[in-house]
């Protein structure tokens, strides 16, 4: 019986194999792996080319996202950052594809470049490179500043590096900066918890606009409570346009709620505002608690007595409209354009308020807080040389210190810095460790003297030369009007004493038909002038006239730097005494 049993299992066996044979399992045969023909092939995921890495931490982390794939076999893979090994891999569960995460906590600010190096078994490689770079933290320059947008292609705000919760269909248009604005769009706005003003007994809002009148009217910047009419205005703030004048203009009114009633600041006329012209108007108001005023391109158009804003329920911060909590009265959304919106926890001053505005027509912008970066353009300079930066001592942060044969360059074809006017402005902390140096030059090649360059005819030169047996540096601007060239020399009202660990505030300001020369805001030259020539001038140099204007020795300046504005627009004397007043 025993033996019937066997027979049949064995059977069974047999029976199974052979069906599965037929059905089931295919013939595995050995296939060769074949010659190995190419390189193994990498792609990166992320980051991608050019990316920007925004944190407000000094230091931070980034996931590199890549694959590598071989024909045959890959052997290692390695990866780098700015040319230094951080991780290798030898062992891969698939020796053919090999798709990796790797996090990175080391990431410092300026620019980098990440690396993915692979080798296959028979010795080939392949490498690829991709440009990042990490923003400095968002430091404000202005005290009290609690809210920032520059709406730079996102809707973020910098203090807190959030995002906007966007309603609609909003978009970006070109803003006042060159970089991008708000476009606003119908039935569209973006909105931001209100919590940031929780506990302010002040606040303060900047902004710029583009108007669009195609709604007659609309809510710019609302904190208002929820409320069954959707018209609470007991409570926080509506800052809203209405169309005036037949519809040739808008008005702008702003209404305050103290808790138990509201205050109304309608400056009626002065208030009103050309609609449809393309040009940029900067708003702003002022709230304390006893005080309220709205500016319309820093003058005050509308102001009084206040008792105090009040809060409660105020839960959102709604931007372009109205919507969603103050829309009985139907201030929808703006179809304008908003551009460089700051909030502050406190009240702002006319002159700090036309100080802001100041500061946001600059065409050029560099605070040396740790890079050297145009934060307009977001553009790096080229460095020659080896300068570096005196940390926490500057006007504000950080600043420039110069060295020997070093100083800064950027490409004109990279920035927005040359019109028919054009103004400086930046503080220096002078030594006399050079006794002549250029400071601002952007001039032409001198084609004819390519060592000792000095062609005068276009562009402009800033520089100082000893005086007074070294005792005192004359500080002087030469500017080329495209045949000849014309000198700003105040002489001995132009002197100013190095070596003293002073901060002196300099500016220049070239007009169509004349020329000045500031020195802590007092005028020391000026003179007529037939208007600035920019043919030729490709290179703007910082902090030395070399490589174009060092014909006389005017290379390098080894003292410090802070604060460097250029603007598109020759400044008047006030308002080089809101950017010298700015710094003290």
């Amino acid at each position: 019986m025993k033996t019937l049993k066997l027979i049949f299992a064995s059977l069974l066996v047999l029976s199974f194999f052979n069906a599965c044979d037929q059905q089931y399992i295919d013939d595995i045969s050995k296939v060769e792996p074949g010659e190995d023909e190419s390189a193994p092939e990498i792609t990166v995921n992320f980051p991608p080319e050019g990316y920007e890495l925004q944190t407000n931490d000094a230091v931070a982390s980034i996931t590199f996202d890549f694959e590598v794939r071989d024909d045959i076999e890959i052997a290692s893979v390695s990866l780098e950052l700015d040319g230094v090994e951080i991780a290798s891999f030898t062992d891969f569960k698939d020796y053919r594809v090999f798709m990796e995460e790797y996090t990175y906590d080391e990431v410092t600010t300026g620019s980098h470049v990440f690396t993915v190096k692979a080798t296959d078994l028979e010795g080939k490689t392949s490498e690829v490179n991709i440009n990042f770079k990490k923003s400095p933290p968002y430091v404000s320059e202005y005290e009290g500043e609690i809210f920032y947008m520059p709406f730079n292609n996102e809707y973020r705000e910098m203090n807190s590096l959030s995002l906007a919760t966007v309603v609609g269909n909003p978009g970006f248009a070109e803003g006042i900066l060159g970089g991008t604005a708000y476009q606003g769009a119908t039935d569209s706005y973006l909105t931001f918890p209100a919590s940031v003003l929780e506990g302010a007994t002040a606040v303060s809002a900047s902004f710029w606009l583009k108007i669009d009148a195609s709604a007659d009217r609309a809510g710019i910047l609302v904190v208002s409570p929820p409320a069954d009419n959707n018209n609470d205005r007991t409570k926080g703030f509506r800052l809203f346009r209405e169309s005036s004048n037949d519809g040739a203009t808008q008005r702008f009114k702003l209404n305050v709620g103290t808790g138990d009633s509201e205050s109304w600041f309608d400056g009626g006329t002065a208030a009103d505002v050309e609609v449809n012209t393309g040009d940029w108007v900067h708003l702003a108001f002022s709230i304390s608690e006893t005080y309220a005023a709205l500016y319309i391109n820093g003058e005050i158009v509308a102001d009084g007595a206040f008792d105090g804003i009040d809060w409660t329920g105020c839960d959102v911060i709604s931007i372009m409209s109205g919507a969603p909590n103050w829309t009985e009265w139907n201030h929808l959304s703006d179809v304008g354009q908003m551009d460089e919106l700051r909030i502050f926890n406190k009240a702002l001053t006319q002159d700090e308020i036309k100080t802001i505005m100041l500061k946001d027509e600059a065409s050029f912008y560099m605070d040396f807080d740790g890079d050297y970066q145009d934060a307009i353009s977001g553009i790096d300079a080229t460095v020659v040389g080896s300068p570096s930066f005196e940390y926490g001592g500057g006007i504000s942060g950080d600043a420039y210190k110069g060295a020997a044969d070093s100083y800064l360059t950027f490409s004109a074809e990279d920035l927005n810095i040359q019109s028919d006017e054009f103004s400086a402005s930046f503080w220096l902390n002078i030594n006399d460790a050079a006794e002549r140096a250029g400071i601002l030059v952007m001039g032409p090649e001198d084609a004819d003297s390519p060592d000792a360059q000095n062609d005068r005819t276009s562009g402009f030169r800033f520089f100082r030369e000893a005086t007074n047996d070294g005792a005192t540096q004359r500080f002087k601007l030469n500017v080329g009007n495209g045949t000849a060239d014309s000198w700003f020399d105040g002489g001995e009202a132009a002197d100013v004493t190095p070596n003293t660990g002073e901060w002196v505030h300099f500016a220049f300001v070239i007009g169509n038909s004349e020329a000045r020369v500031f020195i802590n805001g007092t005028e020391v030259s000026r003179g007529v002038f037939d208007g600035i020539d920019w043919t030729g001038c490709d290179l703007l140099s910082i902090m030395s006239g070399s490589p174009r204007f060092n014909g006389w020795g005017h290379t390098s300046d080894q003292s410090l730097m802070d604060e460097l504005y250029l603007f598109p627009q020759a400044l008047t004397e006030d308002e080089v005494a809101l950017l010298m007043n700015d710094g003290l």
